[in-house]
Formats: structure tokens, C-alpha cells, sequence
């Protein structure tokens, strides 16, 4: 059956493309949500360009109201949902990166905000429709390394992350009966836009597979957990850092 995904983010370039352009290549239904409507109706049309089926839908993940009228847009759409991945995240993107002790209340409320907070809403949604379906569902969301390491000037973002593995492992424990699974994509240093802005070229030596990592390889162990082939795994994350988090203080 064709599998039928919701991407939060799917839209814009970097991850959230690529990942919006895997679904469409291995033949799933995608409804493509962005901020921006013209960045989602873009990437529909390269995924119905390459022969597949897309819909674009925007919205703001900060939004209650919008992030429920994505998940009812994609059933309604797509005739119901398999699948929902999260990417939206971030937060030099949206904030400041500052010591801890530097950090304002509202600059950690939007880290909150576009990391972890619209997850759990958007995860609740799908939730409510994968039991309405009974045809069980599966999640993944975008994380990162920062999630179980020491984030230095990202304090707020660190934080959220390691709140999305608590929440996919919760899901797991809950819903795993119900055919319902959830897990994280830890990424490292990926080159995208933004990354390449912001992240000193030199931290690429610090990588023991001596580069940057790519979206489409994000992408691609973003479909393999949304797949049935990753059906028995659950409450997991796939890090997807190059050897980083391996790699001792040492040479």
C-alpha cells in the first residue's frame, strides 16, 4: 500500500526537502508543510514532476490551530496518514546563540516553541488519527546530536532535543500495542544553508569521516524509520554524526 506522510517542514530546503523528495521517490503520497506556501508548492511540484503524488499546505508550527489543520489537511488529502515526520527546528535560525546565563525568557519560550512544543502537538494529532485508523502509524522526528551532548551557546536547543527522544521513547511504551512507533533522526553537522552560516569550516576536521554530512542522508534514515523494514525498532535514535559522538578525546 502507499504509504501516505505528513513532513512538517518539508518545504524548505536543506533536510526538509530532501526528505520530502525521498518520500515522493519511494512512491508515498506526501502532503508538504512549510511556513511558506510557495516553498511547500515548489516541492510538491519537483515531487509530481519526478512522477509522484504531493500536496502542499502551509503553516505555523507555533500555531495549536495550524498544526492540527495540517495533520486534518493531509487525511484529508491523502485519505488518511501513515506517516508523520518533524523537521522544523533550530535555533540560530530563530535565535541568538548566547552563554546560558545570557539567555533571555522569550528567545528560550521560541527555542521551545519551533523545537519540541509544536512536536508533541503535531505527535498528538497523529496519534488520534493512527488510533481512529487502526491501522497502527509511524513517527520520526528530525533531532539532533545536541540532544545527548553538551551544546554551548544552544543551551534552550540541546534542551529540546533530548525532549524529543523522551517523547518517542514515551510513545513507544504507550502506543507500541497499537502498531504506533516513534523515533529520532539525530543529526550532526549537516551542510545546509543555514549550518554553512553559522558552523566554523574547521569543525570539520574534529569529524572522524573528514566531512560535512548531506541531507539526502538524513533523508534517507528518515524514510528507512518511517519504512516497514524498521518495523521492530521503537523509542530509538539513529545518529547520524559522521563518527562524532564516538570519537574519544585522543587521537
Amino acid at each position: 500500500m502507499q504509504k501516505r506522510v505528513l513532513v512538517i517542514g518539508g518545504g524548505g530546503g536543506g533536510i526538509g526537502r530532501a526528505t520530502t523528495g525521498a518520500f515522493g521517490n519511494e512512491g508515498a503520497a506526501v502532503m508538504v508543510a512549510d511556513l511558506d506556501p510557495q516553498r511547500a508548492a515548489e516541492a510538491a511540484d519537483a515531487v509530481r514532476a519526478a512522477g509522484g503524488t504531493a500536496y502542499p499546505i502551509s503553516g505555523d508550527v507555533r500555531s495549536a490551530a495550524d498544526i492540527e489543520a495540517m495533520v486534518a489537511g493531509a487525511v484529508e488529502k491523502l485519505g488518511g496518514l501513515d506517516v508523520l515526520v518533524t523537521v522544523v527546528g533550530g535555533q540560530v535560525a530563530f535565535v541568538p546563540a548566547v552563554k546560558l546565563h545570557e539567555m533571555a525568557d522569550e528567545d528560550w519560550d521560541t527555542i521551545y516553541e519551533v523545537n519540541l512544543r509544536y512536536v508533541a502537538r503535531a505527535v498528538r494529532a497523529a496519534l488520534r488519527v493512527f488510533l481512529d485508523q487502526g491501522t497502527g502509524g509511524a513517527i520520526v522526528s528530525v533531532g539532533s546530536v545536541t540532544g545527548f551532548m553538551a551544546a554551548p551557546e544552544q543551551a534552550a536547543y540541546g534542551v529540546m532535543k533530548a525532549g524529543l527522544l523522551s517523547l518517542a521513547r514515551t510513545v513507544a511504551a504507550e502506543y507500541a500495542r497499537d502498531g504506533i512507533r516513534m523515533n529520532v533522526a539525530a543529526a550532526g553537522a549537516i551542510a545546509t544553508a543555514v549550518a554553512n552560516g553559522v558552523v566554523d569550516a574547521g569543525v570539520v576536521e574534529e569529524i572522524p569521516v573528514g566531512r560535512f554530512g548531506r541531507s539526502d542522508e538524513v533523508a534517507r534514515a528518515v524514510v528507512c524509520l518511517a519504512s516497514d523494514a524498521a518495523s521492530y525498532i521503537t523509542g530509538q535514535q539513529l545518529v547520524l554524526d559522521g563518527g562524532v559522538s564516538v570519537r574519544g578525546p585522543f587521537e
